[in-house]
């Protein structure tokens, strides 16, 4: 599926610049016109207006689907829970009140929804699963691989990113989650900080950990980087 592809190649240029910067960082105009539409659009949905409402959907689902997806790795799992995302702040929208930007706010809810369906596969994992792990053991959920192979993958020439997908799925969640996420380019660092309930300081650490563990692991296996 592309949109892995995406993020995989977005957490490879991620790797590359130690002082990289988002695109939030170096558009902040065009971030706070973004947020002012969504704004008004969310006024006119609480007044009634589902059309509005339908364009918030359309302006804001794929980075409500990356977000899903880079908790998931599951593609059908995203696109149900970018589902149930827009269901539940169709039914919250009332109580809506701008303390926070509406993207940050949905991508808050959709995290949570995110969180709630892996640890739901976790469980199932444990309980099918027990036999082959140890008590002292990794977590189970720690084996499967995040990302789905594409097509595209297996096409010659693109080596590295399949290295790189298998090597992401292999990092601790916590480091793994920051990564996808900021090497997706849909979120601002304070906005990733926001979904996953961490301090913005401890947002970059763990990227940049990421980044230093992948860069070690790829160098391990004969792969350099500047």
């Amino acid at each position: 599926m592309a949109e892995s592809t995406d993020s995989v190649s977005a957490s490879l240029a991620l790797m590359a610049s130690e002082g990289a910067t988002f695109r939030s960082n170096s558009v902040p105009d065009a971030q706070a016109e973004a947020a002012a539409i969504d704004l008004e659009l969310v006024r006119r949905a609480q007044a009634g207006d589902d059309h509005a409402f339908g364009q918030l959907v359309e302006r804001n689902r794929r980075a409500v689907y990356r977000a899903a997806y880079a908790a998931l790795g599951s593609p059908d799992d995203a696109d149900d829970v970018a589902q149930e995302t827009f269901v539940t702040v169709y039914q919250k929208l009332g109580g809506f009140r701008g303390e926070a930007a509406f993207k940050t706010w949905l991508l808050s809810i959709a995290w949570r929804k995110a969180l709630d369906r892996r640890r739901s596969v976790t469980r199932w994992l444990r309980l099918t699963v027990t036999h082959d792990v140890s008590p002292e053991g990794p977590d189970p959920i720690e084996r499967v691989p995040s990302l789905a192979l594409s097509q595209e993958d297996e096409m010659a020439g693109d080596e590295l990113n399949r290295m790189v997908k298998q090597l992401i799925g292999t990092l601790p969640r916590k480091l793994r989650d920051a990564l996808m996420l900021a090497g997706s380019g849909d979120y601002t660092y304070e906005q990733i900080a926001r979904m996953l309930a961490i301090p913005l300081g401890t947002v970059k650490w763990r990227v940049a950990e990421a980044r230093r563990v992948l860069k070690r692991k790829l160098a391990a296996m004969g792969y350099a980087h500047d």
